[in-house]
């Protein structure tokens, strides 16, 4: 992997994160770090989801690839949100 790859990979990363915490209503408790690491395990699966049913490559958009990506860093961060709340308060 080149090192565009890895800035790549921290811009998508951030965004599907991002995306993610917007779709969860309420206010998530963790750092932007959690955050954008959430986001780019959330779009490595979902690349790996959306390859598995033959959606990850199209001629336009891969939108149902996004919606698998952003899905899955919804309930990432949620997920971790409620680990990361649990920690904090003891």
């Amino acid at each position: 992997m080149h090192i565009t790859g890895i800035i790549s990979a921290l811009i998508i990363g951030l965004v599907i994160g991002a995306l993610g915490r917007l779709v969860l209503p309420g206010r998530q408790r963790i750092p932007i770090w959690l955050t954008v690491v959430v986001g780019i395990i959330a779009g490595l699966i979902g690349t790996a989801i959306a390859g598995g049913l033959g959606v990850a490559d199209t001629k336009g958009v891969d939108w149902i690839e996004i919606a698998i990506q952003v899905g899955l860093a919804a309930l990432g961060v949620a997920a971790v949100a409620g680990m990361h709340h649990r920690r904090s308060t003891r």
